[in-house]
């Protein structure tokens, strides 16, 4: 295989960190499974990144990053060396193909790459490449449906040197929205009939983009991104107020400002927020044979932000909540449980990532 590191659907059982790069910073999130039922959040940690480390997913200053991922697991206490880290889905190929059941893995390994080379606009040495057989065909028992995936090498090595360099050891490479869908999966698995015949939207609300995606019984209906973050709200701190960009983040979060910033700046995001969210949901139903989404869950930073919840819902006529990828789960003595219910929603990426651990 391409991927000179464990294969990107690999399962592995050893102590692993979920460590989720982006824009605003590193989130870190170790997770144990005390009984076979059971899960536990055993450290977790948020680490700010300063701005242009990570620009539209790609790493541009690997001591920066590196030094953040450092100060991250000190924070948290973590000896766990073996990591998760996700690719942004912009930087990755996916392809759902069709291909004979019963081919041994090298035969399966020589299909992909000739199928690949139909679908990926480099050539093959450029690529790292991997394949997860999903299983039998419905009404054709001699297929098996195989989902490809494919980033440029450079993507890949960027987050495998990030890691070398905080003293780390990359063993599993996903996609980002993939980690976020496992941990949406177990939190609806916890609701009533394991969330069976429920559409759910979910959108990550990052720094600079927000991610969509709707789902149905673990299947993937439908996904977009749209160019809108909490980073415009920081934007409009620092023009109004004079502030630099990380005084803006810092009063943002904790509401530090002057007496206006609710009426002239916050209420405003919150109605684009929700208008985003609308026109994502109409956009699903107009592209899709569906008319109807029954659960919205925010996640990222910006979920928590007080008003929002309400405001969408309001608007989508939606039952709509935000996210803690950890409901259920143990809290160890090592997680500060008042941070954590501020954090939560920002942890959902690095949340999956860490159930790989458990083949999740």
């Amino acid at each position: 295989m391409a991927f000179d590191i464990a294969s990107l659907w690999a399962k592995r059982n050893a102590p692993l960190i979920g460590l989720d790069i982006s824009a605003s910073g590193v989130k870190l999130v170790e997770i144990s499974m005390p009984t076979p039922d059971e899960y536990r959040l055993e450290r977790c940690a948020i680490e700010a990144l300063p701005r242009g480390a990570v620009v539209d997913g790609n790493i541009e200053n690997i001591e920066q990053v590196a030094e953040a991922i450092r100060r991250a697991c000190k924070k948290s206490g973590t000896r766990a060396k073996l990591v998760a880290l996700g690719l942004p889905p912009a930087s990755v190929i996916t392809k759902k193909i069709i291909l004979p059941a019963g081919l041994s893995e090298e035969e399966l390994e020589m299909q992909v790459e000739t199928e690949a080379n139909q679908y990926i606009p480099f050539a093959l040495d450029e690529v790292s490449l991997d394949f997860d057989v999903i299983g039998p065909v419905a009404n054709s028992p001699d297929d098996v449906e195989v989902l490809l995936a494919a980033s440029r090498k450079e993507k890949v090595e960027d987050r495998v040197a990030v890691a070398e360099a905080a003293g780390l050891k990359a063993t599993v490479m996903d996609i980002d929205s993939y980690a976020a869908r496992a941990a949406i999966e177990r939190v609806n698995d916890l609701s009533p009939q394991g969330g069976q015949n429920r559409i759910t939207a979910l959108f990550q609300i990052g720094a600079q983009v927000t991610h969509v995606s709707v789902l149905l019984n673990g299947q993937v209906l439908y996904e977009r991104e749209q160019p809108f973050g909490g980073n415009q709200l920081t934007q409009d701190i620092v023009r109004a107020y004079g502030l630099s960009q990380d005084e803006a983040e810092a009063k943002k979060k904790s509401g530090d400002l002057p007496d206006d910033y609710q009426a002239e700046l916050l209420d405003p995001f919150l109605e684009n927020a929700a208008l985003e969210v609308t026109r994502a949901i109409q956009f699903f139903f107009t592209s899709t044979p569906y008319s109807r989404i029954d659960q919205i869950y925010l996640a990222g930073g910006c979920a928590a932000m007080p008003g929002l919840v309400d405001i969408i819902a309001g608007r989508t006529e939606v039952n709509t909540s935000v996210v803690s990828p950890f409901k259920g789960m143990q809290l160890s003595a090592n997680v500060r449980e008042k941070q954590l219910r501020l954090d939560a929603p920002g942890y959902l990426v690095a949340c999956g990532l860490a159930l790989r651990r458990f083949g999740k």
